[in-house]
């Protein structure tokens, strides 16, 4: 069989087809890859969204808002020096982009307006910190990403 201009066009899409259609059934099939959305509630929590645009705008009405910083025994949180801290109600979300099985969720509890999460529980890498509280009625949201 002789091989013409026409043929080996034909061929050369027929093999471009071939390899762009096994790419898109690998990538779309293996495990390695895992496309899974960032939260399993996405879409509830897409719909909340509002709320934490309220709260982040009553954060950065105080006069001095939340801080952080690592310490030997772990991640110090801090919480305005001019508030009660028996007033102080709320919970701590750590959040972990690589690996969601180490992922957890604190309530706060002060001693001096610090809040202090050990050391073994973070692993060294990029976390994102969310401290949804309240003071006297009022909700407040802090939300930082952090290298730890």
């Amino acid at each position: 069989m002789k091989l013409n201009w026409g043929t080996g066009i034909v061929l050369a899409f027929i093999g471009f087809i071939s390899f762009i259609m096994y790419f898109v059934i690998h990538m779309n099939t293996s495990e390695k890859y895992n496309t899974s959305l960032v939260t399993e509630d996405y879409y509830k929590a897409e719909l909340e969204y509002q709320n934490e645009i309220d709260k982040e705008a009553n954060a950065k009405d105080l006069t001095s808002n939340i801080s952080w910083k690592r310490t030997d025994k772990g991640l110090e949180i801090s919480f305005p020096k001019v508030m009660d801290i028996n007033q102080i109600t709320g919970k701590v979300f750590l959040y972990r982009p690589s690996n969601e099985q180490v992922d957890f969720e604190t309530a706060i509890s002060l001693s001096n307006h610090n809040l202090l999460i050990p050391d073994k529980r973070l692993l060294d890498g990029r976390w994102n910190i969310k401290v949804d509280w309240q003071y006297k009625g009022k909700s407040y949201l802090y939300k930082k990403e952090i290298v730890y």
